[in-house]
């Protein structure tokens, strides 16, 4: 056989090996189950563990992604101090591009502050977290990025109306190495960065807002994690500097992303 002949065979051969190895790949994923029980454990090992914190505090970094009025994407900027006592105490320092805010719950009043222009907004608040949470994004528009994470008993809300459940890889976060996992429902997927070992917190948490056609996101990294933060109960109860003004929360604004 000459040099060309040979030139040929091999590169059918090897044009062979290629279709099979993607027929291989194909059938894999057509037989690979649309909810992974895998990713599904890492995520109920995640949300245990959370569960079982009665206190913590944590810091976030957050990419809130939306659309200039030019129509094209700008990234916002957003870090929060956050400390949590369970069942109805939080505070969070949140600084970025779009506020400068200190939010309080008590487990009975829910208080915004703003020190840039010293001016605050009080309203009776329920009597968990949870419902506290949920009360701030519907009733008076305050998005609290990565939120749901911060719900006891979070694994059934997160699993809702899954879909899809696949373990991506792993990975390093912050020089953590973390399960990379992925969900999908309707009109939202999710991805959670889980740390490996005895403490399977969450690194990063990226929310996808699949049913709007620029799909947003909001791209949240965890870090410094306490669970034996020093809570003073004042801390959680806003008193207005003499300087501060009182005024109205405003109406909710629909902001591309949501919460989950």
């Amino acid at each position: 056989m000459n040099t060309w002949k040979r030139r040929n065979v091999a590169a059918w051969f090897a044009l062979g090996v290629l279709a099979l190895l993607v027929t291989v790949s194909t059938d894999a994923q057509a037989q690979a189950p649309a909810v992974d029980p895998a990713a599904v454990q890492i995520l109920k090992r995640m949300t245990d563990f959370l569960d079982g914190l009665q206190q913590f505090s944590v810091k976030t970094q957050s990419i809130i992604e939306e659309l200039h009025v030019s129509g094209h994407r700008v990234d916002y900027d957003l870090s929060a101090d956050v400390t949590v006592k369970r069942p109805n105490k939080l505070r969070a320092a949140r600084t970025g591009e779009l506020m400068n805010q200190r939010f309080f719950y008590d487990g009975k009043t829910l208080a915004l502050y703003n020190p840039s222009q010293k001016v605050y907004a009080t309203k009776t608040a329920p009597e968990t977290i949870e419902k506290t949470i949920d009360f701030a994004r519907e009733t008076v528009g305050i998005l609290l990025p990565a939120a749901d994470l911060l719900y006891r008993n979070a694994f059934p809300l997160l699993m809702q109306d899954v879909t899809l459940a696949a373990v991506v890889g792993k990975t390093f976060v912050g020089g953590v190495k973390c399960d990379h996992v992925l969900f999908s429902r309707p009109g939202v997927d999710f991805q959670v960065w889980v740390a490996e070992g005895e403490r399977p917190w969450p690194r990063k948490y990226v929310v996808t807002e699949t049913a709007i056609p620029s799909m947003p996101s909001i791209t949240t990294f965890l870090s410094d994690w306490n669970l034996a933060p020093a809570v003073d109960e004042a801390r959680f109860s806003f008193v207005p500097p003499k300087d501060a003004q009182a005024i109205s929360f405003l109406p909710p604004v629909t902001t591309g992303v949501s919460n989950r």
